[in-house]
């Protein structure tokens, strides 16, 4: 689906990207109009291969750009990570009064300054598209990667090297099920915006993957 969406953007943008041509002709075009063509501006859409280029109006390049209406994916997708990631900063606030390596704290520094954003992003994309409309998006069993109860409380009860081996550990299976997550919605939703915020998750996350297997 990504790769259809990407060519089929591609096209689009190639329709529309000299818009301005209609309303900035150069001196040779400036000549008295053809019969039959618009008084208005035009935009040159590339024809198929073999075929000429053809001038349209705006309305006509508008249509050719890809429906990106939010689907049902869509929403479960941000409803479901903002939640994913309250549980990851929940992690995270315990770091500084509980961790002994100094790795581990810049590593749950990187996670809160990068995951606090994106939770405002996430929750600025629903509301200016008409909020919530899943269901069972916080049940926690539903979504890959998140801690029990159980381990949050022994992540809480401890200290030191055992807290860091514990932390790394949760962690890193948290963000596997973030990236299992982002992989699924760049499969099955329908949204530009969702795309590149799933495509910064996995970007990000599997990064930071590699970097706690390293410690």
């Amino acid at each position: 689906m990504l790769i259809r969406r990407q060519r089929a953007v591609a096209a689009a943008l190639a329709a529309v990207a000299i818009l301005a041509l209609g309303a900035c002709e150069s001196d040779a075009g400036k000549d008295a109009p053809q019969a039959g063509a618009s008084s208005g501006p035009s935009v040159v859409a590339p024809g198929k291969p073999g075929e000429p280029a053809r001038r349209i109006s705006p309305e006509e390049a508008a249509r050719l750009l890809p429906d990106e209406s939010p689907n049902g994916a869509d929403f479960r997708y941000v409803q479901m990570m903002i939640a994913h990631h309250e549980q990851a900063l929940t992690m995270t606030e315990l770091v500084p009064g509980r961790a002994s390596s100094p790795q581990v704290k810049r590593v749950a520094e990187r996670i809160t300054a990068a995951q606090r954003p994106e939770i405002d992003a996430m929750e600025g994309w629903l509301e200016n598209n008409g909020g919530p409309r899943a269901q069972g998006a916080h049940d926690h069993h539903s979504m890959p990667g998140m801690a029990t109860e159980e381990q949050l409380k022994e992540l809480r009860g401890a200290k030191g090297k055992a807290f860091d081996a514990l932390f790394l550990k949760l962690m890193i299976a948290h963000h596997e099920g973030a990236v299992t997550m982002a992989a699924e919605v760049l499969s099955q939703g329908n949204n530009g915006l969702v795309e590149e915020m799933a495509n910064d998750v996995i970007a990000q996350q599997t990064s930071e993957i590699d970097r706690m297997r390293s410690l």
